[in-house]
């Protein structure tokens, strides 16, 4: 298979994989790589980003490393996050296609050729998508309420958000920014910032080896990180239209209720101090406030060129 390499990078693929307490699984998975990638004729990196491990993972990529060239790893001091991972494997990879994958075994690496196939279509970053997931009931559940919720939000549709399996253009690793849990959100973040995202059907298997490293605290962090991620980059460069909408509404309830003491004072009814009044005026105190917010935010982004807009427009 040929891919087109572009300059000044170290080879073709990229394989990025956040391990958390994967020491059983890492030899299968870094054999299973090589095997599917060097069938290609491409050149290829792993590196395995050891999330403050304490199974002695990072031993496992010590010698991993030792035997393969390609295989290189990072270690964190402790537990910081997924995100945290995959941003320094995003860092430290240096290749045209950019590959990330769970380090449990449930995802295939014999899919990273059509993934990049896929890639080769002419989409920046292709996110799989479990058809049949190998999981519980409730996370399976969820997981469809989530994706659905997140698809409205951001006005991308795809089954599957937080498949831990994509394919990734250079150009979609250097631009997204990943904190916290944003993990889950990296198709949203790279379609808002104006990469064409796509997915694409693949295997999903049962965890062959330790256990899951999510608990429920995941949905209530989820949930906020969806916020963020529509409020700093749905509405970034028109920050008034966010802000003055609800300004606007606050007013208009605000208003109301003003008016109908207003009326019933020019009837000649004594004005008294109630709570619905007190409740219009600070309706009306908030609306100015968030109408201010968005000028102030308009400030903020005034004279700022639309940055992703220049990194993804295309020559031809």
């Amino acid at each position: 298979m040929t891919l087109a390499r572009e300059d000044n990078v170290r080879c073709d693929v990229a394989v990025v994989v956040p391990a958390f307490n994967e020491a059983e699984s890492l030899p299968e998975l870094v054999e299973r790589i090589a095997g599917a990638v060097d069938a290609m004729g491409l050149t290829w990196e792993a590196w395995i980003i050891d999330d403050g491990s304490t199974d002695g993972t990072f031993a496992v990529v010590e010698r991993l490393a030792r035997e393969r060239p390609q295989v290189h790893g990072l270690c964190f001091g402790r537990n910081f996050g997924k995100a945290a991972a995959l941003a320094a494997g995003f860092e430290a990879a240096d290749a045209t296609v950019v590959i990330t994958m769970d380090a449990d075994l449930q995802d295939d690496p014999a899919e990273i050729p059509d993934l990049i196939a896929k890639l080769e279509e002419g989409w920046d970053l292709v996110s799989g998508w479990k058809q049949d997931r190998k999981d519980s009931f409730i996370k399976n559940n969820t997981s469809k309420v989530f994706n659905w919720f997140t698809g409205r939000m951001c006005g991308l549709r795809l089954h599957d958000f937080n498949c831990g399996l994509k394919g990734y253009r250079r150009e979609v690793t250097r631009r997204v920014k990943l904190y916290g849990d944003m993990h889950r959100y990296v198709p949203a973040l790279a379609h808002l910032d104006g990469f064409r995202v796509t997915e694409k059907p693949v295997r999903h298997f049962a965890r062959k080896y330790g256990t899951t490293k999510y608990g429920m605290a995941r949905f209530v962090n989820g949930f906020l990180d969806l916020l963020t991620v529509y409020f700093l980059h749905a509405r970034r460069t028109s920050p008034l239209h966010m802000f003055g909408r609800i300004g606007l509404g606050f007013l208009g309830a605000g208003g109301l209720i003003c008016a109908y003491f207003l009326g019933l004072w020019l009837l000649g009814h004594g004005l008294r101090l109630r709570p619905a009044l007190l409740l219009g005026l600070v309706f009306i105190i908030v609306a100015f406030q968030m109408i201010s917010l968005g000028l102030i935010a308009e400030l903020v982004v005034a004279g700022r060129r639309p940055e992703s807009a220049f990194r993804v427009a295309r020559r031809v």
